[in-house]
């Protein structure tokens, strides 16, 4: 009999964790129901690094091969990258800079992520180290990184991918909750936007000949040293909330917190025209998800993905 209500209590498990999976049991015929992509550990962890981008900086290192690139808003609004690299690693990225609060959120949505970066404010490395990633500083492991010549610092620190991770995951771990497919309908052309930052602006320009959107960084064209011009085929501009975050700069400035849990408006680039989206991160154990004008999801181009996050209008 106890055997018997075993097998019972067992299947009623295996019953529930079906449901779960398939998230339609105990429906009313709508089907199941979307949710953002969970990072796990089958999907392996891709490599974020801070990369250096103000005028002394550039042009960048390593920045043409990664999968995404974040552009955020920090301290004098002036603008810092996260670039995103599962796909593949090149041989060298930089410049490498300083991590921000936000920076946790953000990486919330990947599987314990590797974070390269070349330290943090004293009170905010115990926040780092408590965060679902694995930080690797310039201090934690020197060999990784090095100092190049004909850059003064603190522009010229760049890592070596691979003394940090031994190999790419592959896209698999790019669980970013981006949908990848054909261009949707409507949209309207578009030849050019331009993002502002109080100290910076991005200005992507459609680009027939490269099927992508060739970027322009506070009016010089954004190139790098070791391969060709990014031209990313999608550009989200995604409006946030950034407020003051608790953290200062040297000088006083704030540091701003970008926000990109929670929901709100953007407008998605590729093909040459803009189409205007709604952006959902319910939680910071998930991805983002993207919404066309018609209510589905609005599917990015194949290949690389700038997300420049806009305050929110």
């Amino acid at each position: 009999m106890g055997g018997r209500r075993g097998a019972v209590r067992g299947a009623a498990v295996v019953l529930a964790l079906v449901c779960v999976l398939v998230s339609g049991c105990g429906g009313h015929g709508r089907g199941p129901v979307p949710t953002p992509p969970t990072a796990t550990a089958a999907a392996g962890s891709p490599l974020a690094v801070k990369i250096d981008n103000v005028p002394g900086a550039r042009p960048q290192t390593g920045l043409d091969a990664a999968d995404v690139v974040y552009a955020e808003q920090v301290e004098g609004g002036l603008s810092r990258l996260m670039a995103v690299y599962a796909s593949r690693f090149p041989p060298v990225v930089g410049p490498v800079r300083s991590a921000r609060e936000s920076d946790l959120e953000l990486l919330g949505q990947f599987h314990r992520p590797y974070l390269a970066f070349s330290g943090a404010q004293r009170r905010l490395l115990p926040l780092i180290d408590r965060a679902p990633l694995r930080p690797e500083s310039a201090d934690r492991v020197p060999a990784a990184y090095y100092r190049g010549g004909g850059r003064a610092a603190p522009h010229n620190l760049f890592l070596r991918p691979a003394r940090l991770v031994a190999s790419a995951p592959g896209r698999g771990a790019l669980t970013t909750g981006f949908r990848y497919g054909p261009a949707p309908s409507g949209g309207t052309p578009a030849a050019s936007r331009t993002v502002r930052y109080p100290q910076a602006r991005f200005t992507f320009t459609w680009s027939a000949v490269r099927h992508g959107w060739l970027i322009a960084m506070d009016g010089t064209p954004t190139t790098t040293t070791d391969g060709p011009r990014p031209a990313p085929p999608t550009v989200v501009v995604q409006y946030v909330t950034v407020r003051d975050s608790a953290y200062h700069d040297v000088l006083g400035n704030p540091t701003p917190y970008t926000q990109t849990v929670g929901s709100g408006k953007a407008e998605v680039l590729r093909d040459g025209r803009s189409y205007a989206a709604t952006w959902s991160r319910p939680a910071a154990s998930g991805g983002t998800t993207f919404t066309g004008a018609d209510g589905g999801p609005l599917e990015f181009a194949e290949g690389q993905v700038w997300v420049v996050f806009a305050r929110a209008r």
